[in-house]
């Protein structure tokens, strides 16, 4: 069974220095059919302005991953970590027991185009932690399945303690990747450019709930980034 969120359907907003697109409920927007899916509780599409950022706050009992697209992201943290998230990087937040946060634009012109991506955690009120890793390098025109994060981690990969895994899918012109199922639930999440995932036409936003299903057949006729999420 697959079921489409088409990007235009996403909350929206735009709030001058934010402009952000929500899969599932979130802040401001509500919507009971769309709460999550299994162990996926958020995805946040956010570009930030030059300058602008969110001011510190506090988290708990999530697994908080952040993927750049463009531009920079300055992370400062209450466990005393600063670090910039660039693309080609990816940031794991376990805030566990509570954590508190800043995230701004490392840029005080351009904007940073990001994904915001929140996990059940699979234990409640565990030590808070940081991980960041940096993922192979893309080369232009090429395919390739890379691992984003999974609770054993890896050594270009993160360590989330949830059930489930990110993969990053790169589809080249004329690419095609078979990527399996392994918990029996996945979520694709189009970054970048257009592709099919068994048989389905998707764009830039758009999500897919897949279930029942043992693998997805990935195919792109240009350039296409996916972000695709195992979930038990």
């Amino acid at each position: 069974m697959q079921t489409l969120r088409p990007a235009a359907a996403r909350g929206s907003f735009d709030f001058g220095w934010l402009k952000t697109a929500h899969s599932f409920s979130f802040g401001d927007y509500r919507d009971p059919a769309h709460m999550g899916f299994r162990s996926l509780r958020v995805i946040n599409e956010d570009h930030v302005a030059g300058g602008a950022g969110f001011p510190p706050h506090a988290h708990a009992d999530m697994e908080i991953v952040t993927y750049i697209l463009s531009g920079a992201l300055e992370h400062k943290d209450s466990l005393g970590t600063g670090a910039i998230i660039r693309p080609g990087e990816a940031q794991r937040m376990s805030a566990g027991a509570g954590i508190r946060h800043s995230e701004f634009n490392a840029s005080k012109t351009d904007d940073v185009h990001l994904l915001q991506i929140w996990l059940l955690p699979s234990q409640r009120g565990i030590a808070p932690g940081y991980e960041q890793k940096t993922l192979p390098a893309a080369v232009p025109g090429e395919t390739r399945l890379d691992l984003i994060a999974s609770p054993e981690g890896g050594p270009e990969a993160v360590t989330i303690r949830s059930d489930a895994t990110i993969s990053r899918a790169l589809l080249g012109p004329g690419g095609a990747l078979s990527v399996p199922i392994t918990r029996g639930n996945a979520w694709l999440q189009v970054a970048r450019g257009s592709l099919l995932a068994n048989g389905q036409a998707l764009v830039a936003g758009d999500g897919l709930a897949v279930t029942g299903e043992d693998a997805l057949a990935l195919s792109a006729t240009d350039d296409a980034e996916v972000l695709v999420f195992d979930l038990g």
